[in-house]
């Protein structure tokens, strides 16, 4: 049985009240002290010895990076770099046809994501930015020999932590029956929406990697969930598993809602935005259906309108919102572009970087 026994309705309910103690603990000294965070933004990895300066809070939480957890298999990370060195520029195209727009059919969860108006208001810079986690993610070496993708781990943790604050302290139409903002259950689907979804949305294309690099970038994204202060123990080791709770979370939250409609289509707009030939334009409605299939379709209130080519994969790589260049990019060269079209577009280069409030 493996963890199949943890996949169950009431221990996902009761995950749906757990948040992340140890980044939550952060939060009011960050508020207190944003120097602490113009400080933390700095930094171009988390230094062996933090700053004496720093409070306890900030010193647990960073001191956890430290920690390597046991159950890293150095095979299975290798594997998993190797093959976004080699389908890098695929993986990034998913991102924004298959794995965000499944997220966003999750309503109790699109219920935080709509709340922020920067996913709304600036989808571009938003997207852009979870592609540069994606990126300091998977660069080569990352959980072997390299340590900088951790910085960018616990900015994302830190992140969310300052959503649950804000929402939990100024979201007056808060319902409690969504569960605590950024939960750990809404924290587990989104793990699989960038690793299970991904593979997914691969064999759509007739692009599956086979079983071994599959069950790889499971446990590639388990080692970035434990990271991220996701309890790592329910996260799937084996195909098997990932199909089992990718089905459970599905038939618990996907359903339609006003918060993922008006996701899907900001996310649709900007696509429409930055592809200046409406003949290719207008695919990407129809590319997005195709990948989230019929039943996430419908929730998002989304359709495949026109035929798709019989070329998915080149069609994919000249829409992707990333434009990236060829097919058979390395990790460097999908990186150096990626940060050239960001700074082109948005005029400074894109950066993953914790919030500085000031104390009111």
């Amino acid at each position: 049985m493996g963890k199949l026994n943890l996949y169950t309705g009431e221990q996902f309910q009761a995950l749906r009240q757990k948040g992340d103690p140890l980044a939550d603990r952060v939060i009011a000294d960050l508020i207190e002290n944003p120097g602490l965070t113009t400080q933390i933004n700095s930094w171009s990895e988390i230094p062996l010895e933090l700053p004496e300066s720093f409070p306890d809070s900030l010193v647990q939480f960073f001191s956890f990076f430290h920690q390597r957890p046991s159950f890293i298999n150095n095979k299975r990370v290798k594997i998993s770099q190797d093959y976004f060195e080699k389908e890098g520029n695929l993986y990034m195209a998913m991102l924004g046809f298959y794995s965000l727009p499944y997220s966003y059919a999750f309503a109790d969860g699109a219920q935080v994501l709509v709340r922020s108006k920067r996913i709304t208001e600036e989808a571009g810079k938003r997207l852009s930015e979870t592609a540069l986690f994606l990126l300091d993610t998977y660069r080569p070496g990352t959980f072997l020999t390299d340590d900088r993708a951790l910085l960018s781990i616990a900015k994302v943790r830190l992140i969310h932590a300052f959503s649950r604050f804000f929402v939990r302290k100024y979201a007056k139409d808060w319902n409690d029956d969504w569960g605590i903002p950024v939960n750990q259950e809404d924290l587990i689907g989104t793990n699989l929406a960038f690793s299970l979804m991904v593979m997914r949305g691969m064999e759509k294309m007739n692009q599956f990697p086979g079983k071994e690099i599959h069950e790889s970038v499971l446990h590639y994204w388990k080692i970035v969930g434990h990271y991220l202060g996701i309890e790592a123990d329910v996260l799937p080791d084996t195909s098997k598993e990932a199909f089992e709770l990718e089905k459970l979370i599905r038939k618990r939250h996907a359903k339609s809602s006003e918060a993922g409609r008006i996701l899907i289509q900001s996310l649709l707009n900007y696509y429409i935005s930055v592809i200046p030939d409406p003949s290719m334009s207008k695919l990407t409605e129809t590319l997005v259906a195709f990948f989230v299939g019929k039943e996430i379709a419908d929730v998002l209130g989304i359709k495949e309108t026109i035929a798709l080519p019989d070329n998915a994969v080149g069609l994919i790589l000249k829409l992707n919102f990333l434009k990236q260049n060829g097919i058979n990019s390395s990790y460097a060269k999908i990186r150096k572009i990626f940060l050239e079209q960001n700074k082109v577009q948005f005029g400074s280069p894109v950066a993953l970087n914790i919030p500085a409030i000031k104390r009111p």
